[in-house]
């Protein structure tokens, strides 16, 4: 009860005329709902409209996160999956439209999966699924997918994605590199919305928790270590020939 005047005061300034992020029903309804504060470990600073850092990630702003929701449109009993779970939270506001148990989640990052399970059971929501995976690959096995959510950015939507898309589905994700656009992909092609910055959609490799996250870097220094200690000219070993 501590954080529901905190949570109203939150949802009450993105559901405002003059700003308009988020409509009462059903996602600005499910934002009241869920607490936040079990996501973000800042107390009643969570329900401020700013993104954290935790395990390495940036963690959305109610109102960049209340974009997504709207723009996904999702319905109760929808199937959705996220791509990109983070820490939980709009997974655990998914979970309170559609049902947690229509609700799956990838994230390519093992220990921002630990996180999220263990938010996501804290805060009321542990029938959703939360799987360690290539994001860009999606989740075949549960697959079709009336929603799709993408929380990091691409040049274009992965192929995988598209295909597990419901014929009457929709995919929203940030698409460009440095100018991205929050993009809705569905029957009908591609609408473009506002602005977005997100982080790349990472692939297997570029993890955060593994030694090195961009493998093109390493690789750079790899071949730069060979070629320094690669013997040219008169420092080869002469060849008997007899």
């Amino acid at each position: 009860m501590e954080y529901a005047a905190a949570r109203d005061g939150m949802v009450d300034s993105l559901e405002h005329e003059l700003r308009g992020v988020v409509d009462a029903d059903p996602v600005g309804d499910a934002m009241r709902a869920v607490p936040r504060h079990e996501f973000v470990d800042a107390d009643h600073r969570a329900y401020n409209d700013r993104s954290f850092e935790a395990y390495g990630t940036r963690v959305l702003a109610p109102s960049t996160a209340g974009r997504l929701l709207q723009a996904l449109a999702p319905e109760p009993g929808h199937d959705v999956l996220v791509v990109g779970a983070g820490v939980g939270y709009t997974v655990a506001v998914l979970a309170e439209i559609v049902g947690a148990e229509h609700v799956h989640a990838v994230d390519i990052t093992r220990r921002l999966v630990w996180a999220a399970r263990d938010n996501l059971r804290r805060a009321g929501y542990a029938g959703a699924l939360v799987d360690c995976r290539d994001g860009a690959r999606g989740l075949p096995e549960y697959a079709p997918f009336d929603r799709i959510l993408v929380e990091a950015a691409a040049v274009r939507p992965p192929v995988a994605l598209r295909d597990q898309l419901a014929a009457d589905g929709r995919l929203v994700m940030p698409l460009g590199n440095a100018d991205q656009r929050l993009t809705v992909v569905d029957s009908d092609g591609a609408v473009e919305g506002g602005t977005v910055a997100f982080a790349p959609l990472l692939v297997d490799g570029e993890q955060a928790d593994v030694p090195e996250r961009n493998r093109t870097a390493r690789e750079d220094r790899e071949h730069a270590q060979r070629r320094s200690e690669r013997r040219r000219g008169w420092q080869h070993d002469w060849i008997d020939w007899g």
